[in-house]
């Protein structure tokens, strides 16, 4: 094929394989040996190896897969199988280690024991600012992270039993009252450490209204009231047009996804089908309940199915918002150097904004806004007009026929870590991130009108499936993306499609994934083993 994809038009995917070997002609005039050292023995280590005489040949490097992503404005993958065949033989391997309990106090203890609190305090005072923010993050000592709290902003302390029942505040140059935060870094590290009380969390982050003035414009309360979900509305967004952020309450605290129930996930999913569906709703003329509660999930269905007959009757509709957006950055992590590691909000935390058909320019007139959905509804135009058929029925075939990547007849070759009537959870062919799950329906569902109650159900608990599963493997931080097609498109070919993206240690991103080439060192059918594993534990 001419269109860059794994994904052939047999429903097979195709694999490249690198085998290099070559000639290299030395070019170095002079030598410089040294001696680099000495084993036990004394036997002396040098690196005359680093000086060769002659030119040089490389018969069999390590193979290196070239596998081009499904979408090809994702660029292509490269698995290096000397690192992979490592992971094949010990798929058990494929986690990351829990961390170890760290308490600064405590290991001091056992140096000179019976500190007094005041005196733990002042040890905490002597430590630079880049120690402090290491420990924020890392220590699992609930009474040191009391501690620097204290050191982070103004805490109103009750005198009768010492609990924490505010923050003091303080007014800005514009006359505006202003949380009396003394250092903002240490602040946002230690308020998202999971190990910090829960009465300090309430307190400092948690309380509606201590974050700022953003509104609470929606609420999702099961009825035995173990979630309780808000909306909150931020007005100045860096999304044009504002967005919603749907968190945990501060009455149901969650800081992990083991701590999530189905029913969390639910809460706020709904929110965001509920308001997106109210919002399009208004712009189609279809009228909504006169109340202020949350729709039932019979409410709901009735107002999506509403719209979706409106907008087949009436194709040509004259939406001003025609696409949604959502997005779910799970995690937290804050370098000592300065470098934020994730942009994530303490609890769980989702956003979802809606995207205008059009964006005015400067010169007059329009043009398209950008929604990442967009970019697959380009390319499986592209491919059905190279190859006359329609790419995801072929993506599905490919995964459902996948094969192991390096050919072998041992070890497991499914791709797929859950599958039901609706969708496939499972790992893609080509990753752009080591663990990259992706998610999609298995009918044709392009976007949240198009997904009935069922198709939502499977929906949200594989999206819980999927980050619970990278977490359990030891994955951090987690970024979930949607890409949905247009509500109003003709082109029905286009399945919703999810992607879970984790942030792995000594993986920055360097220039090799800035021109999209992206370096594994597992085979993705042993990263779906690792996670089909880990699926049967949670």
């Amino acid at each position: 094929m001419g269109i860059r994809s794994c994904v052939g038009k047999d429903g097979r995917f195709i694999v490249g394989i690198h085998k290099p070997h070559f000639h290299v002609k030395n070019l170095r005039g002079n030598n410089y040996f040294s001696s680099l050292g000495k084993l036990d023995d004394g036997t002396d280590i040098d690196n005359t190896i680093n000086f060769p005489e002659n030119d040089l040949y490389e018969p069999n490097a390590d193979i290196i897969y070239e596998i081009a992503n499904p979408f090809s404005f994702r660029g292509t993958t490269y698995i290096n199988s000397a690192w992979a065949d490592q992971k094949a033989d010990h798929p058990e391997t494929i986690k990351i280690l829990g961390t170890e309990p760290c308490s600064f106090l405590k290991n001091f203890d056992a140096f000179q024991e019976n500190k007094s609190i005041k005196e733990k305090a002042a040890l905490l005072d002597i430590l630079p600012h880049p120690l402090l923010i290491a420990l924020a993050q890392a220590s699992t000592d609930p009474e040191e992270l009391i501690l620097l709290a204290k050191k982070t902003c103004n805490i109103m302390i009750n005198p009768n039993d010492d609990e924490p029942i505010g923050i003091g505040y303080k007014k800005n140059r514009n006359n505006k009252a202003i949380p009396d935060i003394f250092d903002h870094e240490l602040f946002e590290v230690l308020v998202n450490n999971p190990n910090l009380p829960n009465n300090y969390k309430n307190t400092l982050v948690l309380k509606p209204g201590v974050q700022g003035n953003n509104e609470i414009t929606g609420e999702y309360l099961s009825e035995d009231k173990n979630t309780h979900v808000f909306e909150y509305l931020r007005r100045n967004s860096y999304i044009p047009w504002g967005h919603f952020a749907s968190n945990m309450a501060n009455d149901a605290i969650r800081y992990t996804t083991q701590d999530l129930s189905c029913e969390d996930m639910k809460g706020i999913r709904h929110l965001y089908y509920q308001r997106a569906f109210t919002r399009l709703a208004a712009e189609l003329g279809i009228g909504l309940p006169d109340k202020k509660k949350c729709m039932a999930d019979s409410e709901l269905e009735d107002l999506r199915i509403k719209i979706q007959s409106k907008l087949q009757n009436n194709p040509e509709a004259s939406l001003q918002f025609n696409s949604s957006l959502w997005g779910w950055n799970f995690g937290y992590g804050y370098a000592q150097s300065g470098h934020r590691l994730h942009a994530s909000h303490q609890m769980i935390h989702q956003q979802n904004a809606m995207v205008p058909k059009h964006v005015q320019i400067d010169s007059g007139g329009t043009l398209p806004s950008f929604a990442c959905g967009d970019m697959i509804k380009e390319f499986i135009g592209q491919y059905r007009k190279e190859t006359g058929q329609n790419f995801f029925k072929n993506y599905i075939n490919s995964i459902k026929n996948n094969k192991r990547t390096d050919r072998k007849l041992a070890g497991e070759s499914s791709l797929i870590l859950m599958e039901d009537d609706h969708i496939l959870l499972f790992v893609p062919k080509a990753q752009i991130s080591e663990w990259e799950l992706q998610l999609m329906p298995k009918t044709l569902c392009g976007n949240i009108i198009e997904a009935n109650i069922p198709m939502r159900n499977s929906l949200d608990k594989a999206i819980l499936a999927a980050v619970k599963t990278l977490e359990f493997l030891g994955a951090k931080m987690v970024t979930a993306i949607e890409f949905s097609s247009r509500f109003d498109i003709l082109n029905k070919d286009q399945h919703l499609l999810y992607s879970f993206i984790p942030r792995l240690p000594y993986a920055p991103g360097t220039f090799s994934e800035a021109q999209l080439r992206w370096i594994s060192g597992c085979y993705p059918e042993d990263v779906a083993h690792a996670c089909r594993m880990a699926l049967k534990t949670l």
